[in-house]
């Protein structure tokens, strides 16, 4: 892979602290769990802002392939008391309505009119329920064994319970492969991308969405920024090095695109949270933030109109958007492969 310049260092803008970007001189770690380069170094360091822990957590980055990964996290037996009810409070909260969906259909529809998908992270089956008829085979991989089956009585899949690495789905089973803000949750990006190309059919499709690392939102709020969620995102890519990803198991880019997603409310609830902690007056976190709900869409409403639009401009000269869209496709035949190789 390429060597890639370095994302330098954001300052804090509430200045040096313990839980702040810092510049971390030095400390080369071992070598970069998914390209297999040295050199790596310590990037970022921050606690869990949204349930508002004060365990400090290290971010590294290779400085070949760019990937950003969490250093000593929670092991699987640990990391659900992470999650919990109010992180899958917040979640529903802010989830995708019906036309979020609608979106994320038509973009698989735009390649594939009909055939077998899988689904993975498919929660109760909200994106799945979108394709349910006749055209397609609909199956998912969800951890939450309530989750699945409530997705199997609304839309009909068939959900495997578990891990995805654990799924036994036969070689070249899938049309389409789809993963929603789910990849930075993975402990083995790297296998479990390989198993999604093995699960492919030839001309299969693989359609992800992750944050990225590389945008003004990071750019800007530095270790404030919401969708660092530590330690729940194990990893954090740029379109640089989800590409490099992708073509290292046979999977070759349709489109990689940014789209502005900068989490301003929350990131800017973090700063104020941490400013009131430096002066001694500490309040609940994000996580057991109970706002009224009408207050609080009016609140937003009113920032989307005013705020937003100004901020939205002006990150537009910081970086690229905060989330990825991206879609692969696997190789029709071997020749696919060797020319472009």
């Amino acid at each position: 892979m390429p060597k890639l310049p370095s994302l330098k260092q954001v300052p804090d803008p509430l200045g040096p602290s313990h839980s702040s970007t810092e510049e971390l001189a030095g400390n080369p770690l071992a070598s970069c769990p998914v390209c297999g380069q040295n050199g790596a170094n310590n990037w970022l360091r921050a606690p869990d802002r949204f349930h508002g822990r004060s365990k400090i957590y290290e971010l590294a980055r290779c400085s070949a392939c760019s990937l950003v990964w969490l250093k000593d996290p929670p092991p699987p037996s640990e990391i659900g008391r992470h999650y919990g009810s109010d992180y899958d409070r917040a979640i529903a909260s802010g989830g995708a309505g019906s036309k979020h969906w609608n979106g994320r259909r038509d973009e698989v529809l735009s390649y594939k009119p009909s055939g077998s998908i899988l689904d993975l992270g498919c929660g109760s089956g909200g994106f799945l329920a979108t394709l349910k008829g006749p055209l397609w085979k609909l199956s998912g991989v969800e951890m939450s064994e309530a989750a699945a089956r409530e997705a199997e009585a609304g839309c009909g899949a068939q959900v495997f319970v578990g891990d995805i690495l654990d799924a036994p789905f036969p070689h070249d089973s899938f049309d389409v492969v789809t993963c929603f803000h789910v990849f930075e949750h993975l402990y083995e990006p790297l296998e479990v991308l390989t198993r999604v190309s093995d699960w492919l059919k030839p001309g299969g499709v693989f359609y992800t969405m992750m944050p990225n690392i590389d945008s003004a939102g990071c750019r800007i709020f530095g270790s404030y920024w919401y969708a660092l969620e530590l330690p729940r995102h194990l990893y954090h890519f740029s379109p640089v090095t989800l590409r490099a990803l992708a073509n290292a198991v046979g999977l070759w880019e349709v489109s990689v695109t940014t789209h502005r997603e900068l989490f301003v409310e929350a990131s800017v609830r973090y700063l104020v949270d941490e400013g009131l902690r430096r002066i001694g007056f500490r309040r609940a976190p994000l996580a057991q933030d109970r706002t009224p709900i009408l207050p609080r869409r009016v609140a937003r409403k009113v920032f989307r109109l005013t705020g937003l639009p100004i901020l939205t401009g002006l990150a537009s000269f910081v970086g690229d958007g905060e989330s990825i869209h991206a879609v692969f496709r696997k190789a029709d035949r071997l020749v696919d492969v060797e020319a472009r190789a």
